[in-house]
């Protein structure tokens, strides 16, 4: 039988999965921006003020690290587990603020592709939260990780399909620069997501 002499702090489980729902409601703001007739306005405020409060989250994370004695497990996989989360909050924030101010939206459509993209994030986010709790334990997350890497890759192949898209021709030169600017934001937080699982699979076999 493994014995541990750490502490089983509840503290720090509970903001990983506060930091992981909060994503879901990020990628579920961005799911609106499909709607017809859709407050692109109140898209982007909404996600700035769940990105403040991930941030809140972030905050009392570290204040938790400064001031536990013996942490759950190593203090820098805390550390940078909590900078991963919050990292892709910031790429979600990011895609709607940009979305909005760059009148995007007021186009006829936009590229499907870049909902396509959005959907992958989506189960991203769903995925995460759900594996978020069982760190705890350290039980059932392997599952986790491989199917994050299998979406970070069709989120890569729904970015370069975009930028195919972007540079066919059927957008104006400025539009491009404008999508190009959203499109990377996206893959970058499916790559955030990814970074946010390898770190796990890390702290998981370092616990093991």
């Amino acid at each position: 039988m493994k014995f541990s002499f750490r502490p089983v702090e509840g503290a720090f489980y509970d903001l990983f999965t506060s930091a992981a729902q909060n994503l879901v409601k990020g990628t579920e703001l961005l799911n609106e921006l499909a709607l017809p007739g859709v407050d692109v306005q109140s898209v982007s405020d909404r996600l700035t003020d769940v990105e403040h409060d991930s941030d809140q989250i972030t905050h009392d994370l570290y204040k938790k690290i400064n001031s536990t004695f013996i942490t759950p497990f190593d203090r820098a996989d805390i550390y940078s587990l909590g900078s991963q989360l919050d990292d892709v909050m910031d790429h979600l924030e990011a895609v709607g603020n940009l979305l909005y101010l760059y009148g995007l939206t007021e186009l006829p459509s936009l590229p499907r592709e870049m909902h396509e993209l959005i959907t992958v994030l989506d189960q991203q986010a769903k995925i995460t939260a759900e594996a978020m709790p069982r760190l705890r334990a350290m039980k059932g997350l392997a599952e986790y990780w491989i199917e994050i890497n299998r979406l970070e890759n069709d989120g890569d192949r729904a970015y370069r399909m975009l930028l195919v898209r972007l540079f066919s021709g059927e957008y104006d030169a400025l539009t491009v620069l404008k999508m190009k600017e959203v499109a990377d934001e996206l893959e970058a937080a499916c790559d955030a997501f990814e970074h946010v699982a390898n770190t796990v699979e890390t702290i998981a076999v370092k616990e093991s």
